[in-house]
């Protein structure tokens, strides 16, 4: 039976208005890169999520995660199988005697979480107030900025894995690491984290955020859709920066292009494909390698 008539008859307790067929999902990344996905469904709690996953198991349906799309590249064909948007948005702030416990959804986007924690005069999360992406996706890849990663602020996470078992990792189980966690093996799919914080000045807070929206602003190619940075800095050198000694600055493939503002993204002019950036990319490589002798790594995730 094909996809479409498998999930719509169904008895899985999710909205219509949250399951769409046949969709770019250029439309959910942020670099405005992507084939179709044979089916999308948006859940917004973790038992729909259970729900969806135990159908997809029964079914043998492969299932992708994303959250908003901020460090992924999806390839020209396309998922298939269901892809799940996560929405779990849940923020719940727990005050106790000498700190403030944050118990957030992992689908909450981290630019709505830095807004309420300002309006709340909570302090610790301004370096990581401009990350494009979740807080699951920052956990799953140990997101930071500004000196601070989100390693530095986390409690607890909980999960549950495929097979729809739940789990609760405390941080120090989480094997963070420079861009990576234990998430990175996709046994896992994170639903709930807890942050722990400290009561702040409002005026402190905004301050330390506007400067950093304004680092990004002057330093950062934002005005482009991207995936952010591109490769991981490498344990002895910044990658960037040999991408700009490589006299790589400018270097575009199709519609896609290293920064001219920050060697490290690559930015979709307007038309890239997929396919454009992964010339880009094995170029940049092959480039550092020959003129530097350096391996460099993918920051971004690439959806197949």
């Amino acid at each position: 039976m094909e996809l479409k008539k498998l999930i719509l008859e169904s008895n899985i307790k999710i909205d219509k208005n949250n399951i769409i067929f046949d969709e770019p999902m250029k439309k959910y990344t942020t670099f405005k890169i992507g084939g179709i996905a044979e089916s999308l469904i948006k859940i917004t709690n973790e038992e729909e999520l259970k729900e969806l996953l135990e159908f997809a198991n029964k079914e043998k349906i492969e299932t992708t995660i994303i959250g908003n799309g901020s460090n992924i590249l999806v390839t020209d064909k396309g998922i298939r199988g269901i892809v799940i948007l996560n929405r779990i948005e849940n923020i719940k702030i727990e005050r106790k005697k000498d700190n403030i416990e944050i118990v957030v959804g992992s689908g909450t986007k981290m630019s709505k979480l830095a807004h309420i924690l300002l309006k709340e005069e909570i302090e610790g999360f301004e370096e990581l107030s401009g990350i494009p992406g979740t807080v699951g996706g920052a956990i799953f890849m140990n997101a930071g900025a500004h000196g601070k990663e989100i390693k530095d602020i986390v409690k607890t996470v909980k999960c549950i894995d495929y097979e729809c078992n739940k789990y609760e990792f405390l941080q120090e189980q989480l094997e963070f690491g420079y861009r990576t966690s234990k998430f990175k093996n996709k046994k896992y799919i994170i639903t709930e984290i807890t942050l722990v914080l400290k009561k702040g000045k409002k005026e402190e807070i905004k301050g330390k955020m506007d400067a950093y929206k304004q680092y990004r602003i002057e330093k950062q190619p934002i005005e482009y859709p991207s995936a952010g940075s591109t490769f991981k800095r490498g344990e002895d050198f910044i990658t960037a920066k040999l991408i700009d000694d490589a006299g790589l600055k400018g270097y575009e493939i199709g519609g896609a292009k290293v920064s001219t503002k920050h060697c490290g993204f690559i930015i979709n002019t307007g038309e890239a494909t997929a396919e454009d950036v992964l010339k880009l990319t094995e170029h940049i490589k092959k480039e550092i390698k020959i003129k530097f002798n350096k391996d460099i790594e993918l920051e971004i995730e690439i959806i197949k």
